[in-house]
């Protein structure tokens, strides 16, 4: 079933759902306790934040074998205890495709190349596995649900529509990531499972309300990454044409919001380049680890900084999280941030 989101009712349907779930959680009546329980771990004012971590070694290859006591998590220059830690390994991803339909996509076989990518991304899941497609240009579309029937998915990807009109790029990425993050709380004390929006774009943003710092931090904030697949022409790829300003300044912006929220940036300018980036995407939501802590009690923006006690590893995770006052992504998006009562929040 496909919805349809037009202008501020796209924000006003996220809203909804993130409303929807809220209310929900507010209807559960508590059970009272059988027996005096011991003394909660944590203070009922505390929050906790989860951060995944992607570490590789100077090879590129996964690292899975790390314990807590191998990482370090620094929040603005100082270092925090980390009070829970896992690591999952080949555990199931939630992916949402979110496919660019504006009017630069008519160019050249951009269109098939974009259904082509979406179809790779398919092919590396499994049964455990669950993803959605939506679709933009200035408007959202969620063209298929969370499913894990492959036939429904590359069903849906057939039915997107012909490219047309201007694009909202970076607004349809934080409005998809909301609506991903709504859809995977569960797992161990509340942490999220491991999800990610996976955007299949030419690149070019013209009606956009947020900037792209703005969108990576709010996709930071709920922990949910974002990949880039630019499906480009190879005279416009910028790995090739380094003297061309324009294409290395958006291949930039790109690359600087996916890093910061976990994720990364893939230009796809041969065939061969979608399948790789596929594999490389749920391979690495398929090897991460989760780490917890103490939320810091200073409202605003926490710059985050995840590492290894050896130098040669690489460590990719989220660049921060927000507490305190509502953060300005949070009110650009138009989405609520109310979090279910328990002992603990999650950010």
């Amino acid at each position: 079933m496909k919805r349809r989101m037009t202008g501020g009712g796209m924000l006003t349907g996220i809203f909804s759902v993130a409303l929807a779930l809220t209310t929900a959680n507010a209807e559960v009546p508590q059970q009272p306790p059988q027996e005096q329980a011991a003394p909660p771990r944590f203070r009922s004012s505390v929050d906790m934040v989860s951060v995944a971590a992607v570490v590789r070694d100077k090879k590129g290859r996964f690292v899975t074998d790390l314990s807590k006591k191998d990482f370090e998590v620094v929040e603005a220059g100082q270092r925090r205890d980390i009070v829970d830690f896992r690591a999952e390994l080949n555990g199931p991803v939630k992916v949402a495709v979110l496919m660019d339909v504006s009017g630069s996509m008519r160019m050249a076989q951009r269109t098939a190349e974009a259904r082509q990518a979406a179809d790779h991304i398919f092919a590396n899941l499994t049964g455990k596995d669950e993803a959605a497609v939506f679709s933009f240009d200035t408007m959202l579309s969620e063209v298929q649900t969370f499913t894990s029937d492959r036939g429904k998915l590359q069903a849906a990807v057939g039915e997107v529509e012909k490219p047309y009109g201007q694009t909202s790029l970076y607004d349809a990425i934080a409005a998809t990531a909301r609506m991903v993050a709504a859809a995977s709380k569960s797992g161990l004390r509340g942490l999220p499972q491991r999800s990610a929006v996976v955007v299949i774009t030419d690149g070019v943003d013209t009606r956009s309300r947020m900037a792209p710092a703005e969108v990576s931090a709010a996709a930071s904030e709920i922990d949910v990454p974002v990949y880039i697949l630019a499906v480009v022409a190879s005279v416009d790829d910028p790995r090739a044409n380094v003297d061309d300003p324009r294409a290395a300044a958006v291949a930039s912006n790109l690359q600087d919001l996916a890093r910061g929220t976990g994720g990364d940036l893939f230009i796809s300018s041969a065939p061969a380049h979608a399948s790789i980036a596929a594999r490389q995407v749920i391979g690495e939501l398929r090897h991460q680890y989760v780490l917890a802590f103490e939320a810091s009690s200073r409202a605003g923006w926490k710059p985050l900084q995840v590492r290894t006690r050896k130098d040669s590893f690489t460590v990719r995770a989220r660049s921060g999280y927000g507490g305190g006052e509502p953060s300005s992504n949070f009110e650009n998006s138009a989405v609520s941030t109310a979090a279910p009562s328990g002992p603990a929040t999650v950010r």
